[in-house]
């Protein structure tokens, strides 16, 4: 696999460990000045099948990489992701296209259990994460424009390949980006609510603004897991989640699959 191949990156989140259609070519542990990612980064294509007399993916394949945001074993928490150690290694490796699957909590109110949606603004809630490669040794001081922190070019890539494939998508949502891991209460979701939020989670910074400094192009796929706090009258729940999200997972899968195969046509 050349690194001009090595385009596109799927970060996969809560739920989202391993990816349906996905045949996997090969495994690379990758080492960064910022320490081990959160997995080996896997290597493969979707809705290709591997040439089974070599083992190696057929030519002009959907050729992706996939890395477990929180471990293949789901046993990282958000607040001690090492995001920059995840989007440094997918950076080295030639990626230049980074979508991102996150798990997150309903605050308005078309953002039911089970939706998709694909935000375009984030608020960063976050107060404990190292969020920036521009620290140390600079020969000048750094500052990124973030004003629209995902690519509008990727969201309307996938929000069209969303309507070809008959897959109901919600367009714009601001993200708020919370510390975690703990839920948020009922108290800090109607702030988040009077501050302009749609939906909560817990990943979504400071990966979205590494990508920046990168200049790899970063877009979202949000899963709406449960109704943010005091939103709804039935307690949160793992189990809810995890049922919410099952539903919600296997449309991203089959967004996902769409989409890489339009963007390598493309």
């Amino acid at each position: 696999m050349t690194t001009e191949n090595k385009q596109f990156a799927i970060i996969g989140g809560t739920g989202l460990t391993a990816l349906k259609n996905f045949d996997i070519v090969r495994r690379e542990i990758v080492m960064t000045p910022y320490g081990e990612p959160s997995s080996p980064l896997a290597y493969g294509c979707i809705n290709n099948h591997s040439n089974h007399k070599t083992g190696q993916a057929q030519a002009n394949t959907n050729e992706v990489v996939f890395l477990a945001r929180h471990g293949h074993a789901h046993s990282i928490p958000p607040h001690m992701v090492n995001y920059r150690a995840n989007l440094f290694a997918l950076k080295n490796v030639g990626v230049t296209t980074v979508i991102a699957v996150n798990a997150v909590g309903g605050i308005r109110d078309d953002m039911s259990p089970g939706s998709l949606v694909i935000p375009d603004q984030i608020i960063d809630y976050t107060t404990s994460r190292i969020n920036t490669f521009f620290e140390k040794n600079l020969t000048q001081v750094t500052h990124i424009d973030f004003s629209y922190p995902y690519s509008s070019a990727l969201s309307q890539l996938i929000l069209k390949t969303a309507k070809k494939e008959k897959i109901n998508i919600i367009q714009g949502a601001t993200y708020a980006a919370t510390e975690g891991p703990r839920l948020e209460t009922a108290a800090e979701i109607q702030r988040l609510k009077q501050d302009g939020c749609d939906i909560v989670g817990m990943t979504g910074m400071p990966e979205a603004a590494l990508a920046r400094e990168l200049e790899m192009g970063y877009v979202s796929i949000c899963v709406n897991a449960n109704w943010a706090a005091g939103l709804s009258e039935e307690l949160i729940t793992m189990e809810a989640i995890e049922k919410n999200l099952e539903g919600g997972l296997e449309k991203a899968r089959s967004l996902l699959a769409a989409l890489l195969n339009t963007a390598h046509q493309g």
